[in-house]
């Protein structure tokens, strides 16, 4: 039995983030990790001579206000990365659309492709304001969604100015876009599949809100990782370490269980930890099972409350490098069809950067290509999965090769595919539920899953609570619940 102060399951990059800050704090912290890397869907893995990315390729959040900048000075932890701009490429329709990260010119960029110049400003100009207040806001309410009367009245704290931009979460992206009077099918579309990205739905679901961030994320600070993401998480790991806290690959939680006080955290490999306080960074969806009691109760109506989430078939590529010099690192490509048993319109290609010999040997590239599915197909595959995978990599090979430059002349050297069955057996998330929980018009700002949980000592970060899902939304999560415990139990 191996006592400490904080026990945090899970070492995706809120996990990291919560553990990073009670280490800083001397607190005895041990982070347990299921895989044998830390990062989670955050991080790499090494195949065949090449490092492919585990999940998320983009990576935001360095800007003022925004989760890794308040990480990076609370800690002192210097990510590696490197600035991308342009931000991203999108291939829809025939016309190659550049997501530059100036505001200005992305806007004149999108006035060129849709024309609605007034229209278009607006509507961006819309996006900038509330993006700008939605991280101000989530920087400064740490204790939403309120779980006390005391949290409650935080929230009068708030700039007036900033409140003024809350009906915004009443109102779907759509209906913003038919106020300004764009009502393009081709904008639309745009715009449906630039949210899937982060906001995990279309403009008709996603509240303009939480909408206004996720199209307008691409005018940030966007970076790549030298040599893979798991640089990002090491680079974290290594802090943790520094500071005594204590860091453990291969241990897969079983079970969680609650006494006088203490939590028993029990790991597959027999190994049991206890402390006063346990950070949950899975998914609300795994918790029922590892958990008894009042707290398996809870986690049974908290998931209930998310009966449906995206799964993710994904590509690792590697081809030489016959591409264009001027080739953005990340693509989305607009489909002429949807994809077979995924009902995907768009996938989404990241490369890793050219000459970066830690990923792929000198004059190789490595592509990470994933689109949306649901997780049902897959898992009632039985004897048809290998060939539903054959079919999907073949349509995706066939669409890059239509309209990614340069890769009609690559010549692959290594292409497999994972579904949302390989992404159950990663990163043991339920059913292969990846990125998060999409955002829908039918649920209530305040109705997401709170960091404190009704069962004292245990608390929870990740992409399946507030706020949600992407690199910066769980480090935010992982910040947010330190704050909780530290408020909750005091050093």
């Amino acid at each position: 039995m191996l006592q400490q102060d904080v026990i945090v399951i899970g070492a995706g990059m809120g996990g990291l983030t919560a553990a990073a800050l009670f280490a800083k704090d001397r607190r005895k912290v041990t982070l347990l990790e299921a895989s044998h890397v830390t990062g989670g869907c955050s991080s790499s893995y090494y195949r065949k001579g090449y490092v492919f990315e585990s999940g998320a390729t983009t990576l935001i959040g360095f800007d003022a206000h925004q989760p890794l900048a308040q990480l990076e000075a609370l800690t002192g932890i210097r990510i590696p990365r490197e600035r991308l701009n342009p931000s991203m490429t999108v291939h829809l329709d025939g016309k190659t659309i550049v997501r530059h990260e100036d505001r200005k010119q992305w806007i004149e960029e999108a006035i060129r492709h849709f024309g609605q110049a007034d229209e278009q400003r607006a509507f961006w100009s819309l996006a900038y304001e509330t993006a700008d207040a939605v991280w101000q806001l989530s920087e400064n309410n740490p204790f939403f969604p309120p779980t006390s009367i005391a949290d409650t009245l935080r929230l009068a704290g708030n700039n007036p100015i900033h409140a003024l931009k809350l009906p915004l979460a009443f109102v779907s992206v759509a209906d913003v876009m038919r106020r300004h009077g764009l009502t393009s099918p081709s904008f639309k579309r745009f715009v449906d599949e630039q949210l899937l990205i982060s906001a995990q739905a279309g403009a008709d679901d996603v509240p303009f809100l939480f909408g206004a961030p996720a199209l307008t994320y691409t005018n940030s600070g966007n970076f790549t990782v030298p040599g893979g993401m798991h640089t990002m998480a090491k680079a974290v790991e290594d802090y943790i370490r520094a500071q005594g806290g204590q860091v453990f690959c291969k241990h897969l939680v079983v079970s969680i269980t609650q006494e006088n006080g203490m939590h028993r955290v029990t790991c597959k490999n027999g190994k049991v930890f206890e402390a006063p306080v346990v950070v949950s960074n899975l998914p609300v969806w795994n918790m029922s099972a590892l958990t008894t009691g009042e707290a398996s109760t809870y986690f049974e109506r908290e998931s209930a409350k998310y009966d449906t989430a995206w799964g993710a078939f994904t590509m690792g590529v590697a081809t030489d490098d016959p591409y264009p010099d001027d080739l953005t690192l990340h693509h989305q490509i607009h489909l002429d069809e949807p994809l077979p048993f995924t009902d995907s319109h768009s996938v989404f290609v990241s490369f890793s950067k050219r000459g970066d010999t830690e990923r792929a040997p000198e004059g190789h590239r490595v592509l990470n290509i994933s689109t949306h599915t649901p997780t049902e197909p897959w898992s009632a595959a039985n004897g048809e999965y290998e060939a539903m995978k054959d079919e999907v990599s073949r349509r995706i090979l066939d669409a890059l090769k239509a309209q990614l430059p340069g890769f009609a002349q690559a010549e692959i050297h290594l292409a497999f595919p994972a579904t949302p069955v390989s992404w159950e057996n990663w990163v043991h998330r339920h059913n292969g539920r990846v990125g998060g929980i999409p955002q829908s018009m039918d649920r209530a700002l305040w109705d997401w899953t709170p960091a404190q949980t009704p069962i004292p000592g245990l608390f929870l970060c990740g992409d399946t609570v507030y706020p949600g899902q992407g690199i910066p939304g769980v480090t935010l999560g992982g910040i947010n619940v330190y704050l909780r415990v530290q408020r909750t139990h005091p050093k």
